[in-house]
């Protein structure tokens, strides 16, 4: 597939009420954080805890959080700068700004239809959307609802030589999807305290605990009614039918787990035709070695600090990674984008893109339905005025603003 000779038709004009509506939004929810402090008294606190909790005592999230406030970008003047448009290039497709939907496990347990809304907002704005392969809708139905923007992640499932994997990533091809993503980042399973407390169990199913918990949430609810309880659909073709819940979960458990060896890799690799992408790298050593071998793109991710929250932030891991690829890979920062000044300062910082997927989650929370395409304008909005008061006419002209990172680490800490 030859994305480089496909073009994206821009997203069509606002109609008259459409336009009001979202300017109301932004006028009551300028923030992401303003979604999230409404989703927090709207859901259910297990939907709520299971979205925006982390590892341990959520340090990981925090340290992203502080890592990014910590960077400081330097405006240049003297010019006239027009309003500034945030178009970009993705593996040589065009997008409307360098802001995307970052892969999530199990979105309907937060918010049931998930991934329908978000690949409904990402196809009208004209966003990367990486479809997770624990999801509620399959790979063939998110292509068709975001067949210009749909992205397609997958974990390891290594049982007969990889048959399931391989399979899905045929599939993704034969849909048109633009970029696979492999997740790296987790090798064991591991233990998040607040979705624990909260009561949710694996499989998932609404224990009288959690349906005492839903009923002051009827957004929540009327989502749940219209889409069902959350099964991981893309994966039916390879059980037996008519699985239940518990019977899906203990296939998954057999069936799926650990980090791809980079032998693995290659053999994607040599499957996928498209864009190919690691994402959760965070060492010089392992990003230098994914290039060689023909990966074209990373996501330089501490998993949302929902793995183990000991992790260096990714923004501070992000320079060390740039100045040992180059100009050899495409760069996406993800874990701990709140703003447009966020995607600003991981552009700045090295990055080509930056994702998010706690805030989506808070979005839908808060907004429902809507929520996503709110926030995917606030994000854009808000970027193209961090672009203008820097003084760039472009997203590239990020990359020479100068930046003062002080905890970003060297080639040198991680002793490359």
């Amino acid at each position: 597939m030859d994305d480089s000779r496909q073009v994206i038709a821009p997203a069509p004009a606002l109609a008259p009420g459409e336009a009001e509506e979202r300017l109301a939004l932004m006028r009551q929810f300028p923030t992401a954080l303003d979604l999230r402090a409404r989703a927090r008294k709207r859901m259910p606190n297990f939907a709520f805890e299971y979205m925006d909790g982390g590892a341990g005592a959520d340090g990981g999230i925090k340290r992203n959080w502080d890592a990014l406030d910590a960077v400081e970008l330097v405006p240049r003047y003297g010019k006239v700068v027009a309003p500034p448009p945030a178009d970009t290039m993705l593996f040589g497709r065009p997008y409307s700004a360098p802001i995307g939907i970052a892969p999530i496990g199990g979105p309907g347990t937060a918010f049931p239809g998930a991934e329908t809304y978000f690949a409904s907002a990402a196809q009208a704005a004209r966003v990367p959307y990486t479809l997770g392969v624990l999801s509620g809708i399959t790979v063939e139905r998110a292509a068709e609802i975001a067949p210009d923007v749909l992205w397609f992640q997958l974990y390891r499932f290594s049982r007969n030589d990889h048959k399931i994997g391989l399979d899905l990533t045929r599939r993704a091809q034969a849909v048109g999807v633009h970029a696979l993503v492999l997740t790296i980042d987790t090798p064991a399973r591991t233990i998040r305290p607040r979705e624990v407390k909260s009561g949710i169990v694996n499989p998932f199913k609404l224990t009288m605990r959690l349906r005492w918990d839903a009923i002051r949430s009827p957004g929540w609810l009327s989502s749940l009614a219209r889409n069902g309880i959350p099964r991981f659909v893309s994966l039916n073709p390879y059980m037996p039918p008519n699985q239940s819940l518990e019977e899906s979960a203990a296939f998954i458990r057999r069936e799926q787990g650990g980090a791809f060896t980079w032998d693995e890799v290659a053999k994607y690799r040599d499957v996928w035709k498209g864009p190919l992408i690691l994402k959760g790298v965070l060492h010089p050593a392992d990003a230098e070695r994914a290039v060689a071998m023909g990966v074209d793109g990373l996501f330089v991710t501490n998993h949302g600090g929902r793995q183990i929250d000991a992790l260096p932030s990714s923004i501070d891991a992000l320079p060390a990674i740039r100045a040992t690829v180059g100009r050899k890979a495409t760069l996406i920062l993800d874990s701990g984008v709140r703003s447009g000044v966020d995607v600003a300062r991981a552009i700045a910082c090295g990055a080509d893109a930056a994702f998010a997927g706690k805030s989506f989650l808070w979005s839908l929370g808060a907004l429902g339905p809507k929520g996503p395409a709110h926030l995917i304008n606030v994000y854009t909005e808000d970027l193209k005025a961090s672009l203008g008061q820097l003084g760039c006419a472009t997203v590239d002209e990020l990359r020479s603003v100068v930046t003062r990172h002080r905890n970003a680490w060297t080639r040198a800490d991680f002793g490359a």
